[in-house]
Formats: C-alpha cells, sequence, structure tokens
C-alpha cells in the first residue's frame, strides 16, 4: 500500500494544488467585496445625498394605507433617475474608486489580521493589537471621507475632490490631519454600539431562547446574528447619519454650508440639530418617505 511519502511527485502536486491557498481565498474575497460594492454604491450614493438633505425634487401627494393623505418625497428610482438627467448613467457611480479602495484595504487587513492575529487580538498576550486595527480604521476613514465628499459634490455641482492623490492633498493643506477624522466618533461609537448590542442579543437568544431540543437549533443559531445585526442597525443608524454629515460639513462644499446646512461645533450640536427637526433617521428608507412637517418648507421646488 502506498502512502503520500510513497506517492509520485506529480501526484502529490496534483493533491496539493487542488487545495485552495489562502492567496486564493482572499483574491476571491477582495473580487467579490470590489463587485458588491460597486453594484451597491447607487444604493449608496442616493443614500447619501439624502442623508445631507438634498431634495431636487418635489414631493408627491398620496395616500396611506388607511387613506389619510399626506406628501411622498421621491424614492430611490425617481432619484437615481434624476441622477442620470443631470449627469449621465456614469453619474449614478461618482465617488465609486474611493469606495472600492477603502473596501479593499478593509478587506486585506481584515484577512491578514484573521491569518496572524485573531480577531485583532495578540496569540500571545490577549490583549488587542493596536498597530493592526489603527491602521486599518484609519485606511477605511480616510477613502470613506473622500468618497463621501466626492458624491455630496453633486449638490452645490463642484469639482474640488476628484482624484485620491489629490483628495488627499487637498484635505491636508485647508484642514490638517484632522480633516481626515472628520465623523470618526459618531463612526466608531456607531460600530462599537453595533458589534456589542449585537453579540449580545445574539448570545442571548441562542443560550436562552433556543431549545436544544428542537431539531433545527443549529441552523437557527447561525441566522441568528445576521437577523440581529439587521435590527440592531436600525438603532445605530443616527450615529452613521452623524459622522457622514460631519465629514461633509464645513470642507467648502455646498452640501456642508449654510443655508443647506449649518456649521456644527461638534458631533453632538450635529446630533441635537437632527433630533430638534426629527431627522434622525434621513435616509434609512428609500421608499415611501414622508415629507416630516416642520420640513415642508425647506423641500425644493
Amino acid at each position: 500500500m502506498e502512502t503520500p511519502e510513497n506517492l509520485p511527485v506529480q501526484a502529490v502536486g496534483v493533491e496539493r494544488d487542488a487545495t485552495p491557498t489562502f492567496v486564493d481565498v482572499d483574491t476571491a474575497v477582495l473580487l467579490l467585496g470590489v463587485g458588491v460594492t460597486t453594484v451597491t454604491h447607487p444604493l449608496l450614493y442616493v443614500k447619501l445625498l439624502i442623508q445631507v438633505g438634498h431634495e431636487p425634487l418635489p414631493p408627491t401627494m398620496g395616500t396611506t394605507m388607511f387613506g389619510r393623505r399626506v406628501l411622498y418625497l421621491p424614492g430611490f428610482f425617481s432619484y437615481a433617475r434624476h441622477i442620470v438627467q443631470v449627469d449621465g448613467k456614469r453619474g449614478l457611480f461618482r465617488g465609486l474608486s474611493h469606495r472600492i479602495v477603502s473596501s479593499a484595504i478593509s478587506t486585506v487587513v481584515r484577512s491578514k489580521v484573521k491569518q496572524v492575529n485573531k480577531d485583532c487580538f495578540c496569540l500571545t498576550t490577549g490583549k488587542p493589537n493596536p498597530d493592526l486595527c489603527t491602521v486599518s480604521t484609519q485606511c477605511y476613514l480616510v477613502h470613506l471621507i473622500m468618497s463621501v465628499r466626492c458624491m455630496a459634490q453633486f449638490v452645490g455641482r463642484e469639482v474640488k475632490y476628484r482624484g485620491m492623490f489629490s483628495c488627499i492633498v487637498k484635505i491636508f493643506k485647508e484642514e490638517g490631519v484632522a480633516g481626515f477624522y472628520a465623523g470618526l466618533m459618531p463612526h466608531v461609537l456607531g460600530e462599537v454600539l453595533f458589534l456589542w448590542c449585537c453579540n449580545l442579543l445574539a448570545h442571548f437568544i441562542n443560550t436562552y431562547a433556543v431549545d436544544e431540543s428542537f431539531s433545527q437549533a443549529s441552523a437557527i443559531r447561525t441566522y441568528t446574528k445576521f437577523v440581529m445585526g439587521i435590527a440592531v442597525s436600525v438603532l445605530t443608524y443616527p450615529f452613521m447619519l452623524v459622522a457622514d454629515l460631519m465629514a461633509v460639513n464645513n470642507c467648502g462644499l455646498a452640501a456642508g454650508l449654510p443655508p443647506r446646512s449649518p456649521i456644527f461645533k461638534s458631533w453632538l450640536h450635529c446630533w441635537n440639530h437632527l433630533s430638534h427637526k426629527g431627522h434622525l433617521f434621513r435616509g434609512s428608507s428609500f421608499f415611501f418617505r414622508r415629507v416630516p412637517v416642520n420640513s415642508l418648507p425647506s423641500v425644493e421646488n
């Protein structure tokens, strides 16, 4: 009987080649991430324009399921059609390159972190590895800010932010290092709160609500965190909204300057402003967007 040591070299090579390497898996994940980022970019583009309060189309009168007449702002398809009319089909992908770079950096760093230090924790000390986590967060936020500002230029028709390196130089010259951390605090708080609530709820449900005697208990546990993630993302949405607004605020773009937006002194100032106007969930929905009563005068005709 032939053992693996006695098999011909060619046979061993074929067997080894059949097993996907870490590089192959990493590349596949990276390409998948780029594809998903590209396909979903028009959605996030429209969402950002709604977040900054840009409403170029007038509301239309509609009725609820109970027969009450209300004003509805245009949904995603109407908004996307307007962008195509202004900038063409390529206009739907404004700021995509920065999002792809941000997504690629995040994917690569996370894969390396999992390969060397699982979940950003050192295997020897059991403590977080600050270098790896910090690099990932910084690179992600820098390109995220550039992407947000590139997309927000649609509001005032500016061309201030374009190429990647020119964006970095312009932000550094005008705002210094602090410009690359605009919206950092609400972004980090939102992410931490999301992960904490998602894991806590998933653990509670899997431990106390899912009965071991149930035949599909393992399958339910698999999808629990995913479902909890969807639910918790609704609660943490205001943090992401404030982070995006702070990334644009007072950066020289019309979307972040009066009269379209106040100049916020801090992210808490932005939060209080949105809360006072009832806009903490602005942009969280693409369809059936009702016009708040206190926002009727500000809708553009």
